[in-house]
């Protein structure tokens, strides 16, 4: 199936978990990560059960500091 991560197409297995795919993204590390699917945010502790669909629209935001 094709989604699109911070809008770049990308495939992906079937029922994937937004966990998996963000482990495979090489994203380990989910503190000061919000994750968006479908302009919905997903609160973290849905993480490992939210399934990603065909054509689901993934945003990423990572925070950082500064002024």
């Amino acid at each position: 199936m094709v989604c699109y991560i911070n809008n770049v197409a990308l495939e992906a297995a079937d029922n994937h978990l937004l966990i998996d795919l963000l482990a495979a993204r090489g994203i380990s590390e989910p503190r000061g990560l919000a994750v968006a699917v479908n302009d919905a945010v997903v609160p973290r502790a849905e993480w490992p059960t939210h399934a990603v669909q065909p054509h689901d629209r993934i945003t990423i935001i990572r925070a950082t500091q500064g002024g």
